[in-house]
């Protein structure tokens, strides 16, 4: 009897086991994920779904300054040098190693040989200087060069004064003047090396036809739906990547992607809300990842639009904003209160500066003071989609909107969709609008001259504000090599920046992402792009 009793019960879980694997295969089929010939008769998931906000609008990274686009194109394209897997370290890349002169001039990059681009074409000394002459000339609406290196060719502050082959695997930059964060800048998603060959091939749509040498190739886009990305088979980095693909998901809400997530139907989403935290946690299924923090979430005064052209007005919003409440409410507690445009976490942050406390008379009176005490009316515009450094911008928005009420500012809350949102806001269409950064490189350049100096309207100064002793302070430290100089001059830069409040700083956030327990080696980047190269499931 024991023995018939122990068969059965044999025969029971192996029944019952084979189910388990049934159900397990299914769900791998349904997320897209292939056999894999290594495992033997078993079945891997090789295809990696990733839900995010919003869609991209650019797949040549050199054409845009939005951090969607960074987050597909930094599996696509490589940089001469690149970023550590969780920091802004430099390391070797597409050049192996360089070497630069004692006055800061000249870099010259040794490449790495026998890479090649997705079209089969060989990289090399010639496709880099192709992709510097097309950035530098404006060839491509070259937003990011523009601000990064001093505007185009042909404008006087442009930093590099020549990029040139020395032979096929060597390639030189040098420069009219130093600038200090020069190699951070390289390693930046935007400069990513294109083929030169689909450069010319495609024209204007190479937007949409993406060929570097990474670890993924594109193979097609589904605008405000999909993008997918499949394994580079001639990687240079052997064995990797270890997917087979990867498929970016648009799902516009941040719950909507959480249910998307807990039904198996996505394995990492961006922007988990801090108020899901502990529902993930519940679930032995997810798991919660936390993204170095690096950024900083803000409400951009538009200076030439008014009442916005008035220091004072501009003053008066910083005192009638409560950032406490917006933290409490919608971080969890994984927010600071913003004090200057760029986070602590950065050198050359200014902790001397004194936060706007938040302080409704102080705002009215300001308001009297300019002329305006009777309030006015505005449009605050809001993001469409969840960032970063604001999970729930239109729940925000509605908090703020109270705020200023109490001041007799009204203010209507306004949105569109995430790229002309960007689009209107770069042109200073806004009266009043939320937006944030995260920070590219790890340098005070990367925040305050990026945002706030007056070259970069246009690209990345939303709020159209221009101060010449300020700009004259941030080229200063862009040129001075001593670390501890350059950290006075933002510090300073912090001082003249609060006074002329052309922003309200609201946050510095630690994001979250989900994703499933089966999901290993995902490191997400303080920059906000990672590429995918080692994920891979259990």
């Amino acid at each position: 009897m024991k023995k018939r009793s122990f068969k059965l019960l044999l025969i029971a879980l192996l029944a019952i086991s084979m189910f388990l694997v049934g159900c397990n295969s299914k769900t791998n089929e349904e997320a897209g994920g292939k056999k894999d010939p290594a495992a033997g008769s078993g079945s891997k998931k090789d295809t990696l779904v990733y839900g995010r906000g919003g869609d991209s609008t650019s797949l040549d990274p050199i054409t845009t300054t939005e951090g969607e686009a960074f987050k597909v194109t930094e599996n696509i394209y490589e940089t001469l040098i690149q970023y550590g897997d969780q920091d802004t370290t430099i390391n070797p890349g597409l050049a192996e190693k360089w070497e630069v002169t004692p006055d800061g001039l000249t870099y010259t990059f040794h490449l790495r040989q026998g890479v090649k681009f997705h079209d089969g074409t060989d990289f090399n000394a010639d496709a880099v200087v192709f992709n510097f002459d097309r950035w530098m000339n404006g060839n491509a609406d070259s937003f990011p060069y523009y601000t990064m290196f001093g505007g185009y060719k042909k404008d006087e502050g442009h930093v590099i004064k020549e990029v040139k082959a020395v032979d096929a695997n060597t390639v030189q930059f040098v420069l009219k003047r130093p600038q200090a964060p020069f190699l951070k800048n390289l390693a930046m998603s935007p400069f990513g090396i294109a083929s030169p060959t689909a450069v010319k091939k495609y024209g204007d749509k190479f937007r949409q036809n993406p060929v570097g040498t990474g670890p993924f190739k594109f193979v097609e886009w589904k605008e405000n739906d999909t993008i997918t990305l499949e394994k580079n088979p001639d990687y240079w980095q052997k064995g990797l990547p270890k997917l087979n693909k990867v498929i970016f998901r648009v799902i516009p809400e941040n719950t909507a992607r959480l249910n998307a997530l807990a039904n198996g139907e996505i394995d990492v989403m961006d922007g988990l809300n801090n108020s899901d935290e502990a529902t993930v946690k519940s679930n032995a299924n997810l798991q919660v990842i936390e993204r170095p923090s690096m950024n900083v979430g803000y409400i951009g005064l538009t200076t030439t639009r008014k009442p916005f052209d008035n220091k004072l007005v501009r003053q008066a919003i910083n005192y009638a904003v409560d950032k406490k409440s917006i933290i409490d409410a919608f971080y969890g507690g994984k927010a600071l209160p913003a004090v200057n445009p760029m986070p602590p976490s950065i050198e050359g942050y200014n902790k001397a500066v004194e936060p706007y406390p938040y302080d409704l008379e102080k705002a009215k009176a300001l308001l009297k003071e300019a002329g305006y005490e009777k309030g006015f009316t505005i449009d605050l515009w809001a993001m469409p989609v969840a960032r970063p450094y604001m999970p729930e911008a239109q729940k925000v928005a509605e908090v703020i909107q109270e705020s200023l009420s109490k001041i007799n500012v009204k203010a209507k809350i306004q949105s569109v969709d995430w790229a002309t949102y960007l689009d209107k806001a770069a042109k200073g269409e806004f009266d009043m609008f939320m937006l944030g950064w995260t920070g590219d490189n790890g340098d005070p350049d990367n925040f305050l001259y990026t945002l706030l100096d007056k070259d970069s309207i246009g690209s990345n100064n939303y709020s159209q504000y221009s101060n010449d002793k300020l700009h004259d302070i941030l080229i200063k430290a862009q040129t001075e090599i001593d670390q501890a100089k350059r950290n006075a001059l933002y510090e300073e830069a912090q001082v003249i920046i609060h006074d002329d409040a052309p922003w309200v700083p609201l946050v510095h956030s630690t994001p979250l992402l989900a994703a499933g327990k089966d999901v290993a080696n995902y490191l997400p980047h303080p920059t906000g792009s990672e590429a995918l190269t080692k994920v891979e499931f259990k």
